[in-house]
């Protein structure tokens, strides 16, 4: 390869990069949205405040069962007809459907807009990584999937921000968002290891193969139950800050905007650290552990405070991101523990069922504080989901430096 090849090869790998990172910025922006403006949206469009609650639960569950729904869906096109299309399908979707978002007025519309919000949402964040994965080498993938965390994680900030204009200004700038980052994809191209595999015969998103393997379906489980945690602690502990602030006596209401947009600043900075940790040590293994450990911690010190104001919330909210801030190791490691032909569909499908799992968890959660109090209960959440978590991680084998140029076997 001449330096002017290899340079040209070196700016499309960074732009490559950078249009993942935009579009997982994006994808974050969407994510959490409802979340920062739960409350006003739900009374703007009649909601009574006894109401917002379950409401809301009733909300983001739709959208997390769009992002289950989704992730399937693009998981597979991204293996039988390439990663790129899901890039540019997946955002025109959840654009449309921002607009959409901004015109609501009855609870059922917002509802299912989210529903095929969250389907939207679903391919963005697992074909990029898979696209990364697949370009970069094995010694500096790690890299590129931390910078695409954390450019991304920097949506919720956003999202935070703009939400102090209104709501539906919110959505509205969602829907723009997406469609000039559909612009910037025009420049993107398909893996060479994802060319290599479409035209063998070899069969390609075929989800059926991770269920007729017991080793392959273990493995799989396994990815999905090592980010449950992480979820929980965005999509509950802080989400209900409102109910959270009241249990623990606080002096004044919290409000989940602020809480999300510290929280999301901190997983940035966690990945971070969560990414040098893993190049130095040569195991993403060890540093899925260190931190799931550093969670119980953050979390412990969030349910203990009592009387907490708004500013002690904001620290710990900023803690308690730091300490669940694994999401690129974690997809990172989904996206290595299988073949070329499957990994989108794999890559896309376990971070999509772990915000999907926040429906369970739910579920699970509001049966607890009908006996336990939203305390207890918030304590007794984590402890199960982090136990079950480092005893799936204890069954994965190290990823890190492993060639991925290969094809799973039906």
């Amino acid at each position: 390869m001449t330096p002017a090849s290899s340079a040209k090869a070196t700016r499309n790998i960074i732009f490559l990069v950078l249009v993942a990172s935009l579009g997982y910025f994006v994808d974050i922006y969407d994510l959490v949205i409802f979340s920062i403006v739960r409350v006003e949206s739900l009374h703007a469009i009649g909601i009574s405040e006894a109401d917002i609650r379950m409401q809301g639960v009733y909300v983001i569950n739709m959208q997390m069962f769009g992002l289950l729904l989704g992730g399937i869906i693009w998981g597979i096109i991204g293996d039988k007809f390439g990663r790129i299309r899901v890039l540019f399908g997946s955002i025109l979707l959840y654009s449309i459907a921002n607009f959409a978002n901004g015109l609501v007025h009855d609870i059922n519309t917002y509802a299912i807009i989210r529903f095929i919000a969250g389907v939207g949402l679903a391919g963005e964040l697992g074909a990029g990584i898979t696209l990364v994965t697949e370009t970069l080498s094995k010694e500096k993938r790690g890299y590129g999937t931390m910078m695409v965390a954390v450019i991304g994680l920097f949506g919720a900030v956003a999202a935070a921000t703009i939400a102090k204009y209104g709501w539906r200004n919110a959505y509205f700038v969602g829907g723009i968002l997406g469609i000039v980052l559909l612009l910037l994809r025009l420049g993107t191209f398909e893996s060479g290891m994802y060319k290599n595999v479409a035209q063998s015969k070899v069969s390609k998103g075929n989800m059926f193969m991770l269920f007729n393997n017991g080793t392959r379906l273990k493995k799989y489980l396994y990815c999905i139950l090592i980010g449950a945690p992480l979820w929980y602690v965005v999509g509950i502990l802080i989400t209900q800050a409102k109910e959270f602030g009241v249990a623990l006596g606080a002096k004044e209401v919290l409000s989940a905007g602020p809480g999300i947009l510290y929280s999301y600043v901190g997983i940035a900075v966690g990945d971070i650290f969560a990414g040098l940790l893993a190049q130095i040590t040569k195991s993403r293994k060890l540093t899925m552990a260190v931190f799931l450990i550093l969670s119980v911690i953050s979390v412990t010190a969030y349910l203990s405070a009592k009387g907490i104001t708004t500013s002690q919330f904001i620290w710990l909210s900023f803690f308690m991101g730091c300490t669940v801030g694994y999401w690129a190791t974690f997809v990172t490691i989904a996206a290595e523990q299988f073949g070329t032909n499957i990994r989108s569909t794999v890559t896309t499908t376990v971070p999509n069922f772990v915000r999907g799992s926040l429906i369970p968890i739910n579920w699970a959660f509001d049966a607890l504080v009908k006996h336990n109090g939203m305390i207890n209960s918030g304590y007794i959440m984590m402890g199960i989901l982090t136990v079950i978590a480092l005893l799936s991680l204890s069954q994965l084998k190290e990823t890190f430096g492993k060639d991925l140029n290969y094809v799973e076997i039906s």
